[in-house]
């Protein structure tokens, strides 16, 4: 056999194991519902938000090794409850960013103290920032699916105020749209996912299955509903191929997704852009169908 046939063979292989199977379903699941978490953070310009999330999610592992309760449960509540609580400070972009800078800084100064004099072993908590996805079980499988199932479904169900307010909070306000209400949801959306996200990719690289699809996606879109769709497109394709790749060159899975992210990205960037302006366009053109 040539060494083309032998890969396939090994990568056969490895597919027809239970943890591998997981994996790869977990990214599919990924795949339908974080990037269009992305699209939200992009929309509302709350880059930040991801860091944030990340060091409350150390700190919520922390919390789980010490009381013993499951780590990744802990990070899941850590962080929806650091979503809604600095929802009511998301008034602008400014002082959600000035909001997420003082709780990262919070929450990784205590998760260390927290580490320091509980004498838990840390290499638990810290492994989260360079991901385990093929220890992923079914808890975790029960996360993604609900996500996959609410954020696309919260998308269509309120489509027309979540394009409002993606595009203009005052003016999505001054159209009746609820939008602090919307704001803390789709905050604690953003949070529970950025936590999710992390038994995939590690903290560090949670961008590949959040972010970079909807960055890619803003280029080949020109409404909200496409912008979407081809986000989510863009995470199925590259979960996918990553997943593969990484398997068949027994190469570490959070890197080599990220990588293909980013050559998705930067092969978008470099094509004809198919479309005038951007979705969210100045406040004086008229506002494009979310429809």
């Amino acid at each position: 056999m040539t060494p083309v046939h032998l890969a396939a063979a090994d990568l056969g292989a490895l597919l027809q194991l239970l943890p591998v199977q997981r994996a790869g379903i977990a990214l599919l699941l990924a795949a339908i519902g974080l990037p269009v978490i992305g699209v939200v953070i992009v929309g509302l310009d709350i880059m930040p938000v991801r860091f944030a999330m990340m060091h409350v999610a150390l700190l919520g592992i922390a919390v789980g090794l010490l009381t013993g309760l499951d780590p990744m449960l802990c990070a899941l509540v850590a962080c929806a409850l650091a979503g809604a609580g600095v929802a009511p400070l998301a008034r602008t972009p400014d002082g959600l960013s000035g909001a997420m800078g003082l709780l990262m800084s919070l929450a990784i100064a205590a998760a260390l103290l927290l580490l320091a004099v509980s004498g838990v072993n840390a290499s638990g908590a810290f492994a989260l920032l360079w991901g385990s996805i093929l220890s992923v079980g079914t808890s975790d499988l029960i996360v993604l699916g609900v996500l996959a199932a609410v954020v696309p479904g919260l998308f269509w169900w309120r489509r027309r105020d979540v394009g409002l307010l993606l595009y203009d909070r005052e003016l999505a306000q001054c159209s009746g749209v609820p939008v602090r209400a919307l704001t803390a949801a789709l905050l604690v959306l953003v949070a529970i996912a950025v936590a999710g996200a992390i038994k995939l990719t590690g903290a560090l690289l949670v961008d590949a299955l959040t972010l970079l699809p909807a960055l890619a996606a803003r280029r080949l879109g020109s409404s909200l509903k496409s912008i979407t769709l081809w986000a989510v497109g863009i995470g199925v394709a590259v979960n996918t191929t990553g997943f593969l790749l990484a398997l068949w060159l027994d190469w570490p899975p959070g890197p080599v997704l990220v990588l293909t992210a980013g050559a998705v990205v930067l092969a978008v960037h470099f094509t004809p852009e198919r479309r005038i302006s951007s979705w969210r366009a100045p406040a004086s053109t008229s506002l494009p169908s979310s429809h």
